[in-house]
């Protein structure tokens, strides 16, 4: 059944911030190395209960947003068919996606493929006025490196002007 969504009418006060998300991942320590080491993201917490284990890391600029790293199906409600169903979407790269904003998308790229990571794109111009690419972390799940195309353009103005400026003697 479908549903058409009704209008959005403005509420007064309200004021919706991204808390959290979840991402499923195949090694919880192999992500953390990931997200940590080479995204350079803080372990915000920790925690192994009932043989599960999750970890929150976030961008040390963003303290109140955390991203949950945690096994595939994690849910005790969750089926073997269900957890099947989870791997077979992480191991396409489906499952998850997350999508970042840089202010150096070119430099970002060379950082996280130095690294190791899978690319999935190289930077490109997008049609939508950004400039971005994606990586698969560990897990498959998709990344993509945003970086608005108003940066781009400074940033390229900024180099044409240094290489076109009399050195000084």
């Amino acid at each position: 059944m479908s549903r058409t969504p009704r209008p959005v009418r403005s509420v007064t006060g309200m004021n919706l911030k991204l808390s959290s998300c979840t991402l499923a991942v195949h090694d919880v320590d192999e992500a953390l190395g990931f997200y940590r080491d080479v995204l350079g993201f803080e372990v915000r917490d920790d925690v192994e209960t009932e043989g599960t284990r999750w970890v929150r890391v976030g961008p040390p600029s963003q303290p109140d947003v955390q991203i949950r790293l945690g096994s595939p199906g994690a849910d005790p409600g969750a089926s073997p068919a269900d957890r099947q169903a989870i791997e077979d979407l992480m191991a396409k790269g489906l499952l998850g996606r997350l999508v970042f904003v840089t202010d150096n998308c070119d430099a970002t790229f060379e950082h996280i493929e130095a690294a190791g990571a899978e690319v999935m794109q190289e930077p490109i111009n997008q049609l939508d006025g950004v400039r971005d690419c994606a990586f698969l972390d560990p897990s498959g799940n998709m990344l993509r490196f945003t970086q608005p195309w108003q940066v781009v353009l400074a940033l390229a103005s900024q180099r044409a002007h240094a290489a076109t400026a009399p050195q000084a003697p």
